[in-house]
């Protein structure tokens, strides 16, 4: 009785919270200053359709940076924790999951389907974060989403943690050699424009923004894939 009583009680708390969030919200009308400065420049001085990317990826790419290195310290400890030495396993590994419940043909149909779908959704979230809504974060989110259905669907397959750790760490080496080429042929670390800007919209241009991006994705999707590698039995 009491513990239900607890539970309506923070529930109500709660909902009281919100209610004043939503009772005290009022549309803002215009941009702040530095939101709009942001907007003008951005296309200006980048070259880049999608503000959000080029600030994440140039006027905010060391924290970006930084951003990338915690979520390599959560891979790192989650392999430090769970990848240690595992009980010796007798057999192939196809016989570790003998007795588990295979999954039904409409999810092996389904992955079949939809692993390529995502492949292809992932490397164009990717490839056009500079012109549209996405970027490298994303992608290597999407990548991930893959990975996990295919761990779902298919117990016996396994990604191959040392070749995924060592993409993850050319990637993160080429994005940093990437901002060093910054410093010296242009206006700091992480400046894209060592490579030409390019026309506005188009597919080449943003100078090196496309491939950071890329290299972000492909760091990122391999740092989640090895996380969920490493949750497995």
């Amino acid at each position: 009785m009491i513990r239900r009583l607890s539970i309506i009680v923070a529930i109500v708390a709660f909902g009281l919270v919100f209610a004043s969030l939503v009772i005290g919200h009022t549309e803002q009308q215009s941009l702040l200053p530095l939101a709009e400065s942001y907007i003008r420049l951005v296309p200006q001085e980048l070259g880049a359709a999608n503000v959000i990317t080029g600030i994440l990826l140039t006027y905010r790419a060391f924290d970006t940076l930084g951003e990338v290195a915690v979520l390599f310290m959560v891979a790192a400890g989650v392999g430090l924790v769970l990848g240690g030495e595992r009980p010796p396993r007798s057999g192939p590994l196809e016989d570790r999951f003998e007795g588990a419940q295979p999954p039904s043909e409409i999810v092996q149909t389904g992955t079949q389907i939809l692993v390529p779908l995502i492949s292809i959704f992932a490397a164009y979230i990717i490839m056009n974060g500079h012109l549209t809504a996405g970027g490298g974060f994303q992608g290597g989110a999407v990548i991930a989403s893959g990975v996990l259905l295919m761990l779902l669907t298919y117990p016996q397959y396994r990604p191959n943690p040392e070749f995924l750790g060592i993409t993850e760490s050319v990637a993160g080496a080429l994005f940093v050699l990437t901002g060093i080429a910054g410093l010296i042929a242009a206006g700091g670390f992480l400046d894209n424009r060592i490579l030409p800007l390019g026309q506005f919209g188009a597919f080449f241009s943003a100078g090196t923004i496309p491939i950071l991006s890329a290299l972000l994705g492909i760091k990122v999707g391999c740092e989640l894939s090895v996380i969920l590698e490493r949750f497995r039995p």
